[in-house]
């Protein structure tokens, strides 16, 4: 079991309105020094964008009670998952996500550091992140709320114990 972050180097895009054309985004190189060093971090993963249980159940839960993560010492909150940053992006809006930062991981180089790449071939997406949230401080893994029963191809998709409330109830025991 990790014990530290993985050093890997997400590809984001980021407005930038000097970019000229209807789509003022550029990409940008993201370490993850620059997401969770020094920082209390709480990160969602999940299979993917668009899916019935990670649009109406996880992601919009973690949303909705960021400022209760926030205020048990919680500096951001970040959605992962093996999609490409257009895909993540567009997902955010559609959702109209107003506080969780989406976190593309398009060639799954941070899921799969992680140990939580699955095969998902049985549904047609490839290769996508176990659903898991997990709190991380200064780069170490304090705490890891992994679905049970990760394998490739699962036949269903668990949603148990990597919600918001989980999380919530284990910064609450931490105090």
């Amino acid at each position: 079991m990790l014990t530290t972050i993985p050093d890997v180097i997400f590809k984001t895009r980021v407005r930038d309105e000097s970019v000229p054309g209807e789509n003022p985004f550029r990409w940008q190189d993201v370490s993850t020094d620059e997401i969770f060093k020094g920082k209390s971090i709480v990160i969602l993963a999940l299979p993917g964008a668009y899916t019935p249980t990670c649009s109406n159940k996880h992601l919009p839960g973690f949303d909705a009670k960021y400022q209760e993560l926030i205020a048990h010492g919680i500096d951001e909150v970040y959605c992962l998952s093996v999609n490409d940053a257009f895909v993540m992006y567009q997902w955010g809006q559609h959702l109209k996500i107003a506080n969780v930062k989406m976190l593309p991981d398009g060639n799954g180089e941070f899921t799969e550091a992680m140990g939580m790449l699955v095969k998902k071939h049985n549904v047609g997406f490839g290769s996508r992140s176990w659903r898991y949230s997990m709190l991380v401080e200064d780069k170490k893994i304090l705490k890891i709320f992994g679905e049970p029963g990760q394998t490739d191809n699962c036949p269903d998709d668990p949603f148990t114990v990597s919600d918001v409330d989980t999380m919530l109830a284990y910064l609450q025991q931490q105090k």
